[in-house]
């Protein structure tokens, strides 16, 4: 076999590779490998580092979560955005900040909920002595 085609899908951009031998990812069971020919399959990759080979070298990805459909030999990866390099060690850079920002902002929504509930407390204290 030749391979299969890998459709890479993020927001802003769409990108083909032909001739992909083999696709390393991770879902919610586990870490699993797609050769060409592999049947029909959908999963949910978990955020993190995917790889594939193509042309006998290994490209790897950085994914914040993406949707996978294997079908046909063609495999369509869905994502937000997607970080695509032939060194890992830039990739899992960029992973690494790209968790440290999604972490933050995390912090300032939690943050935020914490600041609206402290005040719809506050604005119910003050309905509740009006009635009173």
């Amino acid at each position: 076999m030749n391979g299969f085609t890998l459709q890479l899908q993020d927001a802003t951009r769409t990108e083909t590779v032909a001739g992909v031998s083999a696709f390393q990812g991770r879902d919610a069971s586990g870490s699993f490998t797609l050769w060409p020919g592999h049947v029909r399959m959908m999963t949910v990759l978990e955020f993190g580092l995917a790889r594939f080979r193509s042309d006998g070298a290994w490209e790897y990805l950085a994914l914040p979560g993406a949707v996978l459909y294997f079908v046909s030999d063609t495999l369509y990866l869905s994502t937000r955005r997607y970080v695509r390099d032939s060194r890992m060690e830039r990739v899992a850079e960029v992973l690494e900040r790209q968790l440290a920002e999604e972490e933050r902002s995390l912090g300032e929504i939690r943050q935020s909920l914490r600041k609206m509930e402290e005040e719809m407390f506050k604005r119910l204290w003050q309905l509740g002595r009006r009635r009173a």
